[in-house]
């Protein structure tokens, strides 16, 4: 049995550790005896003051469990209390026993002679109480801290999945304009093509969950669903380049992860060019990390629109998504391209989606 799933019977858990404790007990205090050459009658003696210990800690339990809620103070009194008055009982009858078996019924001049040694048993009893508050204490602070870790997961789960479904709309928008403007401009066919290709794409995010990861490769078929349109709109002026090694093609990476950045690029670096542009999509893996660069031959930083480039809803969204599922294990960086234009570079590690 796995420790953290007997950490969370608490029943199961309390008759274990409460019997195993009252047997080390038991066996404890035999050396002990046979050590001191005690008498066979004193074993005797022994092994039922332990079965009567053990007996006694039960309804402890029950009562320590209903002043569970109060202040530390009362708690603490009601411990010390409870274990000082068991522990006088507790003794009481040990000594009963042993001035009947041991003594073979001598009687004491005292009457305090009963109770005699009351505060080791007081002492034995309030290290149980210790133990089994302090075993408490520390189940209920594991489940705070399972709590507190699950509703972390949870809302970064939750950003995630709002970052990834941002994107839709804006990219929805851009599209659905393009093929109304083919539609007024007489290009029947080639809307419904992009109406077809915008079908395709859209039942691909639909079918993956923004939480998953998938290969490269199928990341990079999605992409071609996306490029499939925006060709449609810029025709020649649009140019794809991809240098993929295959390597990096079974690689994990983050469902959706290079489509906002080529809508970004396509929007800042191709449309406003007459000529358009060339966009190159690479990848490789360098020493256990997956580098993904996408280039444009646009303005690049050197121009005034960068600054609104780098800013871009999709530039950022992605920079976050790979922070919340990374942290400090990954790099988002932009640098101008040569001999113009923006080179975007994604590090991450590499995962293997065939392993």
């Amino acid at each position: 049995m796995r420790v953290e799933t007997l950490f969370r019977d608490r029943g199961r858990l309390f008759w274990i550790l409460n019997i195993g404790g009252w047997m080390g007990y038991t066996l404890t205090a035999w050396l002990g005896a046979f050590a001191h050459e005690k008498p066979e009658s004193y074993f005797a003696v022994i092994a039922a003051t332990a079965v009567v210990g053990f007996a006694v800690t039960i309804p402890m339990r029950y009562l320590f469990r209903r002043f569970w809620a109060q202040p530390p103070l009362i708690l603490a009194a009601v411990m010390v209390s409870t274990c000082y008055v068991i522990a006088l009982g507790w003794r009481w009858l040990h000594n009963v026993l042993y001035y009947d078996w041991v003594k073979n019924d001598w009687q004491p001049e005292e009457l305090m002679d009963y109770v005699g040694g009351v505060m080791g048993s007081f002492y034995i009893l309030l290290c149980w109480s210790g133990l089994y508050f302090g075993i408490k204490y520390y189940q209920q602070l594991q489940e705070q801290t399972e709590q507190t870790l699950k509703a972390t997961a949870a809302a970064h789960q939750a950003q995630l999945k709002m970052l990834r479904y941002q994107l839709n709309p804006h990219f929805l928008f851009n599209t659905l304009n393009a093929i109304s403007t083919l539609i007024l401009d007489g290009a029947n066919d080639t809307a419904n093509k992009a109406v077809s290709r915008l079908s395709d794409f859209l039942r691909y995010t639909l079918d993956n969950d923004p939480m998953s990861q998938v290969t490269l490769g199928s990341e990079l078929d999605a992409l071609d669903l996306y490029l499939e349109i925006e060709k449609v709109r810029y025709g020649d002026r649009l140019v794809i380049e991809k240098l993929i090694e295959s390597p990096a093609e079974k690689a994990l990476v983050p469902s959706l992860i290079l489509q906002p950045l080529i809508e970004n690029a396509i929007k800042y670096a191709i449309s406003p060019s007459e000529d358009g542009g060339k966009l190159r999509i690479s990848a490789r893996v360098q020493r256990g990390v997956l580098v993904m660069q996408l280039s444009d031959t646009g303005p690049g930083l050197g121009n005034g629109k960068s600054e609104h480039k780098s800013s871009g809803v999709g530039l950022q969204n992605t920079r976050e998504r790979l922070q919340q599922l990374y942290g400090d294990d990954q790099a988002f960086t932009l640098a101008p391209n040569e001999p113009s234009g923006l080179v975007i570079t994604i590090n991450m590690p590499y995962e293997d989606g065939d392993a």
